[in-house]
Formats: structure tokens, C-alpha cells, sequence
């Protein structure tokens, strides 16, 4: 007695061990081009139950009235992420029968497999069998694998955060196993720039633009990043200074920190730029319908760093490296792009209407003994962005008098800047009046005219008139 009883407490246990089924979760992950890049998903056929006796559906009404197989979701009409409060709707998730043991079961005279469609709270048949087990119909035993798939317009409308989210399905036949489980969406972590600018080229072909009193702004382009968890945006200088190539192929440096970078809205904080990682986030980039941020980035320079650090004509070039990275820092994405500022040689001699005249007038004996000379206020307002030199020369040799010449030489008259001890005979050869200038924005000159004493006393004897000369002045970049 002893043995039998061991012996049915065997049996006993293994035949109940037999019906217990363990739950199989489906987990389908998504990988991150489609979310990002916004193109349909469709899986492998998947494994959703196993069937490993039936091969023929369940009738009643003596085999007149099948009972289809459904789908129902028990958990809700949305897809939920365990750890925190984010949904997906169940219309983001499509699936079909694909197989039961290897192929599609048999439709027989009335039978039909169904289109894609979404979980439902209410009971949705993945297979209509036909009307009567005598209209034929049937299928192989084995796994039941489905395809599951992500329209594109649902990663366009929906914000797809890193995690997991699951919905909990049952199913209607005992013999399929299981009967419950969970169809789990894996989205993975992920940032990636989609659009930026990799190179900038500004050119500055106006000497007005260093004359203005508004901030110089440049964008830096639309800029498009994709992802599916929460980043902030970091940015720096890749050095210190910028680089400088003067037109003359001179280099030198300019302190980087005089350019501040932000955005044309509100999305980015403006800061000065360093060679140190910043965060310019004004918040945090939040993961929105569509895992899609885009924003223009701006460079500014007030107009008195302008005028002061970028005025020289050359070429002024540093590199941004940028980073988007996530809130936990746990990934990130690197971009960088290449900053090109071009002055090109520009220069401007103006002479106010006020100092176009220089008129000496011989009324004395004095005047002719001892010569003239005057200083004409601010009557040269000149501008280079290249070191240069200041020249001056006449149109003719002599002197004329009515449209006529005379032989009054024109080197009677000498010209030079006030300050200096340059005083340039005036001829039709350009006479350099002003040395290694280096360059400046709307500089005053005041210019000195003299006619010495021995040119003076050459005037003696000759025809009480006017007589006049053109002279022009004239820029040489050194």
C-alpha cells in the first residue's frame, strides 16, 4: 500500500503540471531609423500562442455557427509605460494573422482573414472561420505567428519616449497558449541631428556695416534633431580665439568670447562662447508628437566688438562643436560646424562740401615776402580696413588760369597732414603724405597747405586773376 500510494501522488503531480501555461509577453522592438526618420515598421512573423492539438475551430448549433478567435485588451485602450505616466494609443500598433503551423488556415467556402487592425477593449476576430465545419476550413497545429506594424503617419502624430509600453491581451480559445499576455513596444534611446549647417560663410563687403549701432546677427541655419528621450543643448568653441588671416596674409587672433551664440527664439539662452562645454537650453527639449526639434541658432556681435575686433580686412575663422545630450547623460550626439567670416578690402576718401575750396589770396607785400600757409579742419574723413599709405597729386603741372595753363608750377603749393613734417610738393606725381596708417573707420584729418616764401615771391609780377589746380587724393594698401 505504501508503494501504490507514492505512485498515484506521482501521476498525480504531472498531470496537473501539464495545464499550467506560463504567460509568453511579445516583445516587439522598434528600431530607431523608423521612428526617427518616420518610415513604416513591419516585423517578422512573430510568435504570438501556441496551438499543439487543435486543427479546426470551435462550432455550435451542431457545426452551423463558428466561434471565432479574438483579441481583446484588457488593460485599457492605450499602450502604458510602467515607470511613468506616457501612453501610446492602440491605434499606433497594426497586427494580422500570418501563419498557424507554417501557413495561413484554410478559408474554405465562407471563411476570411481580416485586414490589419488595432487592439480594442472590445473582442476584435483576428480569423473568420467559415459559416459551417461542412463549408471545409482547418489549420496546422502549432505556433500562431502574427505580423505586427507601425504606420508612418503614427510615428508622425505620436512622441515615441524611450521605454517600454505594454498592453495586456487575452484570447478566447483554451487551447492556444497562453491565453493572457502582454504585447510590449521597445523604444530605444536615441538622439540624432537630422539637419544642420556644416559650414557658415559670411562675407562683409561694406564699410556701413561698421558704422552701424544694431548688434550683427548671423543664423546659423535651420537645425533639426530627432529623439526619442529628453536632451539639452551644449555648445562651445573648439578654441579660445579665432583665427585671422589679414588680406595680406598676416595672421593673428581675436578672443573668442567677443561672439555670443543663441537662438531667434526663445528655445536657447545667449551666451558668450568658450572653449568649455555650455548648456544654452533655455528647458529642456522635451520628447514631442512626431520626436522632432527644430530651431535656428544665431551668432551675435554688438557693433563696438565688431568694429574693434573684426574690422581689418582678412579672414576671420573658428569651429562650433555642438552636442546634444540626454538629461541623464547617458547618450548623446556630436555636430560641429565650420565658421567662416570674410572682410573684403574696402576703403573711402570723403571730403566735406565745407573743404572743397582752399583759397590763398596775395593782397600784401608780406604775403608775397613771407609765403602762406593754412590748416584746413577736418577736411579729409578717411576710412581703410588694410594698412595703407595717403598720397596726394594734381591733375596737371602748372597752374591754370580760365581753363588755361600758365607756367605757374604746381610745386609752389605744398601739402601735408597736420602734425606731421611732411610737406609734399604738389605734381602730377602721386607725393606720399601719410605713412603706415593702420586700419580705421572715418578718421578726421586735418591737412596743411602752404606756399613757401620762395614760391611766393614767384608770383611777383603776375596777372592779378585767379588761379586754380585740381589736387586729389589717393589710398595704397601696404
Amino acid at each position: 500500500m505504501k508503494t501504490m500510494k507514492g505512485f498515484l501522488i506521482g501521476i498525480f503531480t504531472v498531470f496537473c503540471g501539464s495545464t499550467v501555461a506560463k504567460a509568453q509577453d511579445i516583445y516587439l522592438s522598434v528600431p530607431e531609423n523608423n521612428i526617427l526618420n518616420r518610415v513604416e515598421f513591419t516585423s517578422v512573423p512573430t510568435r504570438v500562442m501556441v496551438n499543439p492539438n487543435r486543427t479546426n475551430w470551435d462550432y455550435t448549433f451542431f457545426g452551423l455557427a463558428p466561434i471565432a478567435p479574438t483579441f481583446t485588451s484588457v488593460s485599457g485602450p492605450v499602450f502604458t509605460q510602467s515607470s511613468s505616466s506616457f501612453t501610446l494609443p492602440s491605434s499606433t500598433l497594426l497586427w494580422q494573422l500570418e501563419s498557424m503551423g507554417g501557413q495561413l488556415p484554410s478559408t474554405g467556402f465562407s471563411g476570411s482573414l481580416p485586414g490589419f487592425q488595432s487592439f480594442s477593449t472590445s473582442a476584435l476576430r483576428w480569423f473568420d472561420p467559415p459559416g459551417s465545419i461542412i463549408f471545409g476550413g482547418g489549420f496546422n497545429k502549432g505556433n500562431i505567428n502574427f505580423t505586427f506594424k507601425i504606420p508612418a503617419a503614427q510615428f508622425a502624430a505620436n512622441a515615441y519616449r524611450a521605454g517600454n509600453y505594454s498592453m495586456d491581451i487575452s484570447q478566447n480559445y483554451n487551447d492556444f497558449t497562453p491565453r493572457n499576455f502582454k504585447t510590449i513596444l521597445v523604444i530605444p534611446s536615441s538622439i540624432r541631428w537630422l539637419t544642420s549647417s556644416l559650414t557658415k560663410y559670411i562675407e562683409i563687403s561694406s564699410l556701413n556695416d561698421y558704422r552701424s549701432t544694431s548688434t550683427r546677427v548671423w543664423d546659423l541655419g535651420n537645425t533639426e534633431i530627432a529623439h526619442t528621450v529628453d536632451f539639452n543643448f551644449w555648445a562651445k568653441a573648439a578654441a579660445n580665439n579665432v583665427q585671422f588671416t589679414s588680406s595680406k596674409g598676416v595672421p593673428g587672433t581675436r578672443n573668442i568670447a567677443s561672439i555670443k551664440l543663441g537662438s531667434n527664439g526663445s528655445v536657447l539662452t545667449t551666451k558668450a562662447l568658450s572653449a568649455n562645454f555650455q548648456n544654452f537650453s533655455a528647458a529642456n527639449f522635451s520628447v514631442v508628437a512626431g520626436n522632432r526639434n527644430s530651431f535656428t541658432p544665431e551668432l551675435y556681435v554688438s557693433a563696438e566688438d565688431f568694429k574693434n575686433n573684426f574690422f581689418e580686412a582678412g579672414t576671420y575663422t573658428f569651429e562650433l562643436n555642438f552636442n546634444a545630450t540626454s538629461t541623464d547623460n547617458s547618450i548623446n550626439s556630436l555636430q560641429n560646424t565650420a565658421v567662416q567670416l570674410k572682410v573684403l578690402p574696402r576703403s573711402e576718401i570723403t571730403i566735406p562740401s565745407s573743404g572743397r575750396n582752399v583759397n590763398f589770396n596775395f593782397n600784401t607785400a608780406a604775403q608775397y615776402t613771407d609765403g602762406q600757409s593754412q590748416v584746413i579742419p577736418n577736411q579729409i574723413i578717411l576710412s581703410n580696413n588694410e594698412s595703407f599709405e595717403l598720397y596726394v597729386k594734381s591733375d596737371e603741372n602748372y597752374f591754370k588760369k580760365g581753363g588755361l595753363q600758365t607756367d605757374i608750377n604746381s610745386n609752389i603749393l605744398q601739402i601735408g597732414v597736420d602734425g606731421s613734417s611732411v610737406n609734399a610738393p604738389l605734381s602730377k606725381t602721386p607725393q606720399k603724405i601719410l605713412f603706415n596708417g593702420t586700419p580705421v573707420l572715418d578718421r578726421q584729418l586735418n591737412v596743411r597747405y602752404t606756399i613757401p616764401a620762395a614760391g611766393a615771391q614767384g608770383l611777383v609780377g603776375k596777372e592779378n586773376t585767379t588761379y586754380s589746380i585740381n589736387v586729389y587724393y589717393s589710398f595704397t594698401a601696404i
